[in-house]
């Protein structure tokens, strides 16, 4: 029998354990912990089927491509009027040569002209370091840039960065690989990103025959033929704004019976009393929308309005019925009208949203339609869904959260009944762009318990997604209201979270310091479950600063004030605080004693994700003990529920411990395994610990 080669070239990459050797005798045993590859991003939003009226263009683009790349990648920047087609031309061009974006496809609405302003980077960094297996993301934009372009370092990628607002909002999300290809779309020029050595091309209006194509391929080819005059007026009233075409091409294509002609006389009626609103052809969309508009019913004209005063971009059934009071079916329904008239892009999942100018055109309807209390009650209505919802997750996922008080105007509509954790928190995943809109909302309209009722709700997401940037905006807004309301109880938790925040990211004198001001509060208030949140905050930030001593002493007076109120959870979180201090002050008998003491406080709690941390950190007092066995077994188990509860740090943690075991009974090659495999999952949740396992492997002796 012949002999087999193998061999790796080209641009092949070989994902997770890899074993490279000639001859093997034995049994060769290899045992990996890392996460399962994710799929490879495809993010852009649906093409149109034909994009008419651009061969230029996208002549131009293939030229750009098919030249030798630049260093630090291409930036393409498609710059023309709103309503123009900038995103639908972008989306097609990267679909057509998806070939060369092996590594995926990536998109972000940077949302220039939305309400609450533009897009965060941050949030989109953690939106694409999420696509990749990075769960969590540095709070810090430059933390998170720099983390970005390590990751696409070594990959082949096309990103679409729709609707800029500057140069700035844009620089600091080019991924910076050579292979790698960002496309643009701004109303502006963006010359500062000329800097950078993007290349601008102007997206125009079509001709006239790229015009009446597209309204053919909308409404038929005999509806054209019979009605030429009126099809030559609607093409020269939308002004060749691909927009208003297809905006006017759905009116007539829902209206099959209606002669076109009552379209373009439509459309001439609007073009008159619009003509000094005349802007790069919006009075030509405008027109177009309010054609659209016209002959919708009662329901759906009222929905389209009300959507318009949201602050949230991107609509469900569930929001979308919250605004004008539809049950589910009637939204999902109208909401589906809306998308076939063009007055709504379909986003796929149920989720629709506004092209810009249609969102300002709604808007506009609702405050001349409509009396300013029913806006401001739609608006109060989506908000308060969200705090329902937020709040449904919450006592799933964090059942022993101290309860908040929730105000709501009148009872939420279509709030879920989630059955399984992983089904909130994929409901917070999804939401949490629009959950922050809301926030913001609420904070500038001066909502304040709407504002602080929110952010507490929103704690799980913080605690089990660690969206740091997210997190510390929220909760210093959430303080802010607080304050304005003068309630202290809600201030000291408000801190407190501001001080997990810090610490999640990284920051840990920060967080000490915002813990000390908790802690002032709730003996201000009398509040002494507040005063322990507080002190334990305190000792793990001590003990991250290396003062054991002064964590212990936390740790002990938090102990003595929750065993007296009751608080049994919170007493098995300290007991597992104090064996972490005896276990780092190399005190096993006392670390097993508090540990074992904790599992039982957790199992009479029914908490059984504390149960699995005791039993990890049990598992490494036994190993600095030399009680090998033990430790094994505690860990296992440990690193297995962490898998279950999809609590990848933890997970990390476990492995990171079990090749420390490993490394103890001389077992190298499997100690250099669970080390790469912790690195990569620490890597993955953008832990600081992920710098400390890269120098760990370094260490290891070779051969």
């Amino acid at each position: 029998m012949e002999g087999h080669r193998n061999s790796v070239t080209g641009q092949a990459r070989i994902e997770g354990v890899a074993l490279q050797a000639g001859d093997i005798h034995g049994g060769v045993h290899v045992h990996s912990h890392a996460p399962a590859l994710l799929p490879v991003p495809q993010q852009l939003p649906p093409a149109p089927a034909h994009l008419l009226g651009r061969e230029v263009e996208l002549a131009a683009l293939d030229r750009e491509l098919d030249a030798p790349p630049p260093p630090g990648g291409r930036c393409l920047v498609l710059a023309g009027p709103a309503g123009v087609g900038k995103s639908a031309l972008a989306g097609s061009w990267l679909r057509s040569r998806a070939e060369e974006f092996p590594d995926g496809l990536f998109y972000a609405d940077l949302r220039s002209h939305a309400p609450g302003g533009p897009t965060d980077p941050v949030e989109v960094l953690g939106a694409f370091l999420r696509a990749l297996g990075l769960a969590r993301v540095p709070a810090e934009l430059h933390e998170a840039a720099a983390l970005w372009r390590s990751a696409a370092a070594s990959r082949r990628i096309g990103v679409l960065l729709d609707s800029a607002a500057t140069a700035a909002q844009v620089r600091a999300l080019l991924p910076g690989a050579e292979r790698s290809v960002t496309v643009v779309t701004s109303r502006t020029r963006l010359d500062g990103l000329s800097m950078d050595g993007a290349e601008l091309f102007p997206v125009g209006l079509i001709d006239r025959a790229a015009a009446t194509e597209l309204l053919t391929r909308r409404i038929g080819a005999e509806r054209v033929a019979a009605e030429l005059s009126a099809v030559e007026q609607v093409v020269s009233r939308c002004a060749g704004l691909p927009l208003a075409i297809c905006v006017a091409g759905a009116r007539m294509a829902s209206r099959p019976r209606q002669p076109l002609a009552a379209t373009a006389e439509a459309l001439r009626r609007e073009a008159d009393r619009l003509a000094a609103l005349r802007l790069d052809g919006e009075s030509a969309v405008r027109g177009a929308l309010d054609a659209s508009y016209g002959v919708l019913d009662r329901a759906a004209g009222r929905l389209y309005r009300m959507l318009g005063q949201l602050p949230v971009t991107e609509f469900t059934p569930e929001t979308a019925g919250a605004a004008a009071e539809l049950s589910r079916a009637d939204a999902d329904a109208t909401l589906d009208l809306l998308a076939g008239t063009h007055l709504l892009e379909e986003r796929g999942d149920g989720r629709y949203r506004f092209h810009d100018l249609v969102r300002l055109h709604a808007w506009g309807l609702g405050q001349t339609e409509d009396p300013p209390e029913q806006c401001e009650a739609a608006v109060r209505r989506v908000g308060e869904h969200y705090l329902a919802v937020a709040t449904v997750a919450e006592a799933l996922i964090m059942p022993s959260h101290r309860r908040m008080a929730r105000d709501y105007h009148q009872p939420p509509l279509h709030v879920p009944e989630f059955t399984e954790e992983t089904e909130a928190l994929g409901w917070f995943d999804r939401e949490r762009d629009q959950l922050m809109a809301v926030l913001r909302d609420a904070t500038r309209n001066r909502r304040y318990a709407l504002t602080w009722q929110l952010a507490d709700a929103m704690q799980p997401m913080f605690v089990r997604l660690r969206p740091h940037a997210m997190q510390l905006e929220s909760n210093t807004l959430g303080l802010a209201a607080a304050r304005k309301v003068e309630d202290r109880i809600v201030e000291q938790r408000m801190l407190t979270s501001l001080g997990q925040g810090r610490r999640n990211a990284g920051r840990i004198q920060e967080s000490a310091d915002w813990f000390a001001q908790a802690l002032l509060v709730a003996e201000e208030i009398g509040d002494r479950k507040g005063k322990g949140q507080a002190l334990i905050g305190l000792g793990h930030a001590h003990r991250d600063l290396g003062e054991l001593d002064s964590a212990r002493a936390r740790f002990e007076q938090a102990l003595v004030l929750w065993e007296a109120i009751g608080y049994r959870r919170g007493v098995g979180l300290l007991r597992v605080a104090l064996g972490e201090v005896a276990t780092d002050a190399a005190d096993e008998a006392e670390a097993v004693r508090q540990l074992s003491t904790a599992i039982e406080d957790f199992t009479a709690v029914g908490d059984q994700y504390e149960v699995f941390r005791a039993q990890a950190i049990r598992g490494r007092a036994y190993l600095m003990a030399g009680r090998y066995g033990q430790a094994g077994e505690e860990l296992e188990i440990a690193r297995a529920g962490f898998v279950a509860a999809g609590a990848p740090h933890w997970q990390a943690r476990s492995i990171e411990w079990l090749g420390e075991l490993a490394l103890a009974q001389g077992e190298t090659g499997i100690a250099r395994e669970r080390f790469t495999a912790s690195y990569e999952l620490y890597r993955s949740v953008a832990a600081p610990d992920t710098a400390r396992l890269a120098r760990r492997i370094e260490e290891l002796p070779t051969g």
